[in-house]
């Protein structure tokens, strides 16, 4: 059974940072690439990063590109996503996924990825 949790998510003032983490099991996680999406209140779930099971240079959402980086630990089969400079726009529910085995490419829409987490809330106030 596959499990990807999240956590690391809470309350940040404007210009803070946060550390998200996700834990995957169940499958075998190098071969597979890794995504953060996010959805805020009454808006639809938006890619914000992913990585591929290589190294490459990993594709970000417009709005976080040189804010935010994701990096992998294949040896924990851990996800992560470095979060700084956050703005109250980046409020919203962030959620881990993974698409595999051995994609093509890292995929920017949330139709491409086989498996969710739950979520973890981030809250960044003004």
């Amino acid at each position: 059974q596959v499990q990807l949790v999240e956590s690391g998510g809470g309350l940040v003032q404007a210009g803070g940072s946060l550390r998200l983490s996700c834990a995957a099991s169940g499958l075998p996680f190098s071969a597979y690439t890794m995504g953060w999406f996010r959805q805020a209140p009454g808006k639809e779930r938006e890619f914000v990063a992913g990585i591929s099971k290589t190294p490459s240079i990993p594709p970000y959402a417009d709005s976080v590109r040189g804010r935010f980086t994701i990096s992998r630990d294949n040896a924990k089969k851990t996800v992560y996503l470095q979060m700084n400079s956050l703005k109250p726009e980046d409020t919203a529910v962030y959620y881990c996924a993974a698409d595999g085995p051995l994609p093509l490419r890292v995929g920017v829409r949330s139709s491409e990825y086989d498996y969710w987490g739950q979520g973890t809330q981030v809250t960044v106030s003004s």
